[in-house]
């Protein structure tokens, strides 16, 4: 294997229309900055970049939605993003974000370059054009009917109905979104990467050359290629992204799949003025951390800009995850279905490391995972608190208590000591070969399994006990413990390092590096531990039901506002209406029908006679908040008899979608006896 001389580590920039949620940070994230505390626990020379992707049709889609300029969306979501990141403690060397005029200066030099060596090709096609808006429309702004499903509300890139993906041609009946107009097809003219021609190249750099790479991410290339690959366009229509930077272009940006990637080059411009040693020089070492759905613009499009330059290294390894779904459902934004990172910050004050624990632990790497809520509490509650806090706790306890806090010298070692301490020695190398790997939650279980081997430890030797009549060997006891304790600051830095940093105050140590992990000298005696606090808190019941309460929240809203309107029923004629007496009345008395659950007795004055009507709403409203109540009635239904009282008439009700029950009644006060027509 090629040794490098540093590495630089990109993450998949997150879109600027929303915050980051939880499927973000299992997906990319959080993998991505416990392979860079890793390497830098190594002294390696990494380089962290993130930042925010600020272009793009959706962004001008919420701009126009909410009435304000596409910059105010972008700066409002980047500062979301990026100061949510920071309290989580994602560490990047830098977090930049598109809109910067380096990233700018940067997209267009990359696309003149290529366009001065030709590697573009200039293509006149017809696409869809909204007269009354005067101008092209990109896919997102097309809606119409699907040609697969019939869903009348389908994009001209997807439906999201049943999933198909589009042509905007292919719509049936296609309109504009920001008039409503139908649309006409105009020439107009983009310049396109042939990838076509790279295809070839590719086989062999990924197929043959990186077979290494994670199945899933290996799997989807090779399907791609085996599909054969088009010309895509790297330009498009719109007054939102990096201007095309060529004659002829007016009216023309970016396209923003090959705009965003180029925004990890001008992140590194920003943070280094030897940015080109990241990204021109064979002896470093590019990792893309993506989500799956970006595998084709890291492993192909990407790649095939690079190459087209020719100057750039390529990346040697892009470890996408799948998909991470919550409480048994598939995140979505746009439904709120998420567990947002800035309300967990708010709602988890201090349990930052909580959460990445629970998201390695449950990382989807292989294929798609749940969150719940109940897994979370259970792995805080039954590992992070009974098995390392536990373990952590005694030792720090027991120093305090037969040696006040002062590290006793070790002493002679028995058989089981020995077994303890070369077993130890292991776990440095089991859980390098899982991080080299990118299989973070094998890496964090190896971390976990030392301190159940301290557990194991102090529970067998039993102290306690052996303090009653063998106090040298309790000091070996405790000796152990400590240096156990110091290990495990070092084998959970790069997953918990807020929980790490924490515990070598406990110690009163400072950071130790990688190399010592598995050594028996990290506390010296004589060495004064400072009084620990608990290490982790147990989560409650009720802590843990208020964030189920809030999704069943979101979800009965999502169900409200997705529930379909009952279709019109079969035409009548007006005669048949005109046979319908309908007039306002006022509800005089109200009281609770007997043993039932949805009946009142209301006695209506109609302005013909006063009634009794028997009306089934006694779950939706209370009889004495309706008396006095303007309603209306249909006065010639014939009557008929409820638990023995005889309802003359009925009281109309409009059903809402969750089922709950409103008057209809006039927005003014009117006699009683108008008639409704």
């Amino acid at each position: 294997m090629k040794e490098f001389k540093r590495t630089l580590i990109t993450s998949a920039l997150p879109y600027a229309n929303g915050p980051v949620h939880i499927g973000h940070l299992a997906g990319v994230y959080v993998p991505a900055d416990i392979y860079a505390r890793y390497l830098r626990m190594q002294g390696q020379d990494v380089l962290f970049i993130g930042g925010s992707d600020e272009h793009g049709v959706p962004i001008t889609l919420k701009a126009k939605k909410e009435g304000v300029t596409p910059q105010d969306i972008v700066d409002k979501y980047h500062n979301i993003i990026k100061t949510a990141f920071e309290d989580f403690g994602i560490s990047f060397d830098v977090y930049s974000r598109t809109t910067t005029e380096t990233h700018k200066e940067t997209a267009s030099e990359f696309f003149k370059t290529l366009h001065e060596q030709g590697k573009f090709v200039e293509k006149t096609t017809e696409q869809y054009f909204d007269k009354e808006a005067n101008q092209f429309l990109a896919d997102r702004y097309i809606v119409g009917t699907c040609p697969k499903c019939n869903n009348d509300k389908a994009y001209g890139d997807q439906c999201e109905s049943c999933g198909s993906s589009l042509n905007a041609t292919d719509l049936i009946n296609p309109k504009s979104v920001l008039s409503g107009s139908p649309l006409e097809l105009k020439k107009t003219t983009h310049w396109y990467l042939p990838l076509d021609q790279y295809e070839d190249w590719l086989k062999e750099w990924i197929l043959e050359g990186h077979k290494e790479w994670k199945s899933n991410v290996y799997g989807q290339c090779k399907s791609w290629l085996d599909g054969g690959l088009h010309p895509r366009a790297v330009t498009r229509d719109l007054d939102w992204g990096v201007p095309v930077p060529v004659e002829g272009a007016e009216g023309k940006v970016l396209y923003v799949w090959f705009d965003a990637p180029i925004g990890y080059i001008s992140a590194t411009k920003e943070c280094t003025p030897e940015w080109e040693k990241y990204w021109k020089d064979e002896e470093t070492k590019m990792v893309h951390f993506i989500g799956k759905d970006n595998i084709v613009f890291h492993c192909i499009i990407f790649p095939s800009m690079l190459k087209a330059d020719g100057s750039y290294i390529l990346p040697e390894n892009v470890p996408s995850n799948e998909f991470l779904n919550l409480e048994g459902d598939k995140i979505s934004t746009s439904r709120n279905w998420a567990v947002w990172l800035h309300e967990y910050l708010q709602d988890f004050p201090g349990k930052e490391d909580v959460l990445k624990y629970v998201l390695t632990a449950n990382a989807p790497e292989t294929k798609d995972n749940d969150f719940t809520w109940k897994d979370f509490q259970a792995r805080n509650n039954n590992e992070l608190v009974a098995v390392f806090g536990n373990f952590v706790n005694r030792a720090m306890v027991l120093t305090h208590k037969y040696y006040k806090g002062v590290v006793p010298a070790m002493g002679d070692l028995t058989d089981f000591d020995n077994e303890i301490i070369e077993t130890l020695k292991t776990y440095r190398a089991r859980i390098e070969k899982s991080i080299e790997n990118y299989r973070f939650r094998e890496a964090l279980k190896e971390a976990m399994e030392l301190a159940r081997l301290g557990n194991k430890y102090l529970a067998d030797s039993e102290p306690w006990k052996v303090v009653k009549t063998d106090e040298k060997r309790v000091e070996t006891i405790m000796n152990i413990c400590l240096q156990i304790t110091a290990n495990l600051t070092i084998a959970f830095e790069p997953f918990m390092p807020k929980t790490t940093a924490k515990l070598r105050g406990f110690l009163g140590v400072e950071a130790f590096e990688w190399s010592q992990l598995g050594d028996l000298d990290l506390i010296p005696a004589g060495h004064e531990v400072n009084k620990a606090e608990l290490l982790f808190e147990k989560i409650e019941d009720k802590t843990i039901q208020a964030q189920v309460d809030k999704l069943l929240e979101t979800k009965k809203a999502n169900e409200i506002e997705q529930a379909e309107v009952t279709p019109a029923k079969e035409n009548i004629q007006f005669d048949d209406f005109a046979k319908m007496d309908l007039r306002v009345g006022t509800i005089t008395e109200a009281t609770k029908v007997a043993k039932t659950k949805k009946l009142l007795k209301l006695t209506v004055d109609t302005g013909i006679d006063t009634r009794t009507v028997v009306s089934g709403i006694a779950e939706y409203y209370k009889p004495e908040d309706i008396i006095g109540k303007q309603v209306s009635i249909l006065v010639n239904l014939a009557p008929k008899t409820l638990k023995g009282i005889e309802s003359q008439g009925m009281i109309l009700m409009a059903e809402n979608a969750d089922g709950t029950l409103s008057f209809v009644s006039p927005d003014a006060a009117l006699k009683n006896g108008s008639e409704i027509r």
